[in-house]
């Protein structure tokens, strides 16, 4: 039974090439990252976009050596429906069973999870160090965009101001030309008033134009 988990996967080369990345199909899922310059960034950010596990073990620096009997063939293993039911016990024995009986060296599987680990945080690590630089680019464009709104605000609020002092003005403008009207129509009716003949009245200068004209239509009957 130990022998055919290690060797199910053999036969044809398709199933060849499926036995050497089960280890890893379940466990690979997509990544944030960015192969192609972040729309918005002016190319100046980029990093790698939907990056499996297989990737990251693949482009890293602490590359696992190549191996049948990785880390994650010990996972497709243990997630094999023959050991389903077992307790953890009966899964260590079964397991360690099977690596002696393929003439696996323990020592050799954990030194392929430690590079594997390894992998995962340097990855890690250089996606914050990418998330942090996008930031930061995106931080420094938002102030730009800040200051330049700010300056048309400054513009249009001149602007503005511009148009309410203009509205003030005209409207001075008009107050003082009501004032200058008010007296030219009492300089007209004090010289109309003179024009119509008086009773047993003086001259009425604080009388409006209609009075006097009314007057003057009654000395006329």
């Amino acid at each position: 039974m130990f022998k055919r988990l290690f060797h199910s996967g053999e036969g044809d080369d398709t199933q060849k090439k499926e036995a050497n990345s089960n280890g890893t199909a379940e466990l690979a899922i997509a990544i944030a990252g960015f192969s192609e310059p972040y729309p918005g960034s002016g190319g100046a950010i980029a990093a790698c976009k939907t990056v499996s596990f297989e990737q990251i073990y693949e482009n890293s620096a602490s590359k696992p050596a190549r191996t049948d009997y990785s880390i994650l063939k010990v996972v497709e293993m243990l997630n094999s429906q023959h050991l389903s039911g077992m307790s953890a016990e009966a899964k260590r024995a079964s397991l360690m069973m099977a690596l002696e009986a393929a003439n696996v060296d323990v020592e050799d599987v954990l030194q392929d999870a430690v590079a594997r680990q390894r992998a995962l945080n340097d990855y890690d690590e250089t996606q914050q160090a990418w998330l942090g630089s996008f930031e930061n680019v995106k931080l420094e464009e938002n102030r730009r965009i800040q200051a330049e709104l700010d300056r048309l605000t400054g513009q249009y609020m001149a602007r503005i101001q511009n148009n309410l002092d203009e509205v003030a003005h005209a409207q001075d403008d008009l107050r003082n030309w009501q004032k200058q009207k008010q007296l030219e129509a009492q300089h007209i009716t004090e010289a109309a008033n003179y024009c119509v003949p008086q009773s047993n009245s003086p001259v009425n200068s604080n009388g409006n134009l209609a009075n006097v004209l009314e007057r003057a239509s009654v000395v006329r009957r």
